[in-house]
């Protein structure tokens, strides 16, 4: 089940974001996603739209829609390959006409799955924290 994501999901979103992002992203220094957390949880979470997928009364997923911008969507990693992503992208898409996304040009597990869901690559550049090459991808309704 899909649903608004509420202050007390916060623990639990932001351990999922942890340990889907040192999984994604092993050319990444994990020290460097252990340094975001507290930003996650006082800047990004608080200034977007915020969704989780709950089972069994247990987060399982989330997403964050910052206008039409798609700064996160994270499955925790023992639910990660059972369709949980393509629900809260569609969930997404539902709520938009068009979404932009970054992701890690390192990552193709991840490029492969939003090209699957209708994305587009629109342009490639070096992500200014880590220095890590990233694609700008759109989805558009039309």
């Amino acid at each position: 089940m899909i649903r608004a994501f509420r202050t007390e999901d916060m623990d639990a979103v932001l351990a999922i974001w942890l340990q889907a992002s040192i999984k994604a992203h092993d050319f990444v220094d994990a020290s460097f996603w252990r340094g975001q957390v507290e930003n996650m949880r006082n800047m990004y979470i608080p200034a977007s739209e915020c969704y989780v997928f709950e089972r069994d009364g247990e987060v399982a997923g989330f997403y964050a829609l910052y206008e039409n911008f798609l700064p996160a969507i994270f499955v925790s990693p023992e639910h990660q390959r059972r369709g949980i992503g393509k629900v809260l992208l569609d969930d997404a898409k539902s709520k938009r006409r068009e979404i932009t996304l970054s992701v890690y040009k390192e990552n193709p597990d991840s490029v492969g799955f939003y090209l699957s869901q209708g994305f587009e690559v629109v342009s490639e550049q070096e992500d200014e924290h880590t220095g890590h090459p990233e694609l700008t991808m759109q989805w558009s309704s039309n």
